[in-house]
């Protein structure tokens, strides 16, 4: 029974450990981590790490010229110091064009531009991309999910395709697929 017993609990543990290395490994996509502008905190805390507003910036990966930035709460604590609380959902988004746009390849409606985990089991950040093409504007929306009950918090950004300098602006909709 002992045998038994240390086998399960080996198990869970190799389970959860790899779970943990894998999901919150899985900070970007396309490789690129984002880029941390500045935290805030938002409580304090003892003889632990504070809890946090985080504000990062990550670039789309198909569309030059746009970046989008990215606000999350950040739990601090043993759990967060230990990299093992489940974040929350909320999520503010700003996306802005800041040079030529240049769109690289062509893409569906919603469109993964950036994902990162949010806790140990199952729950992502994602930044998703699409097009208006009656107004020549990208729109981005930010929201997380959860393997089991999903999550209906999230955050909508757009971005009017300008020209710049002497460069034409091109039209999102020449580039959208299916």
């Amino acid at each position: 029974m002992k045998l038994v017993y240390k086998k399960s609990l080996s198990c869970a543990f190799a389970f959860f450990a790899s779970s943990a290395f894998f999901g919150l490994g899985a900070a970007a996509f396309a490789g690129d981590d984002p880029d941390l502008i500045f935290r805030k905190s938002t409580t304090l805390k003892l003889l632990t790490p504070n809890d946090k507003l985080a504000t990062y910036a990550v670039d789309d990966p198909a569309v030059a010229g746009v970046a989008c930035y990215y606000t999350v709460p950040e739990k601090g604590g043993i759990s967060g110091a230990l990299g093992l609380a489940e974040q929350t959902s909320d999520v503010s988004l700003a996306c802005r064009q800041y040079g030529p746009i240049q769109i690289k390849e062509k893409f569906a409606q919603g469109d993964v531009v950036f994902r990162a985990s949010r806790s140990v089991f199952f729950k992502r950040l994602q930044i998703v991309r699409g097009c208006d093409p009656k107004r020549n504007v990208l729109v981005y929306m930010a929201y997380s999910d959860k393997l089991v009950e999903g999550s209906p918090k999230n955050s909508t950004s757009t971005v009017p395709i300008q020209p710049w300098g002497a460069a034409e602006a091109p039209k999102c909709g020449d580039f959208v697929s299916g």
